[in-house]
């Protein structure tokens, strides 16, 4: 007599889910090379075998979770407020944020591995960049219009992810809070009609 357990409606989507959350915190925090897939499915508290029942390959999992942790990363709350765009960059170059990549934007943990990603990564990563400077092109002084309001978010997107990698990078804490503060100002100031 062959025993068939049956789960509970919804389950396979709560599973997924989890392992969506462990894998955009642990690529965050690891990198795309520095988390395997039986690793991460520990993590997840499952194991290895079922991975391949929720996604067909690890770089499905990567893309997957590009998109994920972008939405748990969303800038956008500030550009209604007033003084939005100084809200996002500072929110954006906060110690906070250095401390903990796991938890934190995903272009500034992983950018540089991106470009060794298949074509189908780097599309969906790119997208993500382009959301990314569009949010900051929406939030900036409406004094700024035109090619000058394109130009604008570009640089400051460039500035603030460059400002929080480098502090990121620094072993001495004095630099790097030095680094936070030189890329707010920069932001800032590039912002200003």
């Amino acid at each position: 007599m062959m025993i068939v357990m049956r789960y509970e409606k919804g389950r396979k989507a709560i599973t997924r889910q989890k392992i969506l959350e462990t894998a955009a915190t642990e690529f965050r925090k690891r990198g795309f090379e520095g988390v395997g897939v039986a690793d991460l499915m520990a993590r997840a508290g499952l194991t290895h075998g079922g991975f391949y029942s929720h996604f067909e390959s690890k770089e499905e999992l990567v893309q997957e979770s590009i998109q994920f942790s972008f939405g748990q990363n969303d800038l956008s709350r500030f550009g209604s407020e007033e003084k939005g765009w100084e809200k996002m960059v500072r929110h954006y170059l906060r110690p906070d944020h250095r401390d903990h990549p796991e938890t934190g934007c995903p272009i500034a943990s992983l950018v540089g591995e991106a470009p060794r990603r298949a074509a189908g990564t780097r599309a969906r990563f790119s997208a993500r960049m382009d959301a990314m400077i569009a949010t900051f092109e929406a939030a900036l002084p409406r004094e700024i219009a035109g090619e000058a309001r394109r130009a604008a978010a570009l640089a400051v997107t460039a500035v603030v992810l460059g400002a929080l990698q480098m502090a990121r990078a620094a072993a001495n804490p004095e630099l790097s809070n030095q680094i936070l503060a030189a890329g707010i100002k920069a932001a800032l100031d590039l912002a200003r009609p």
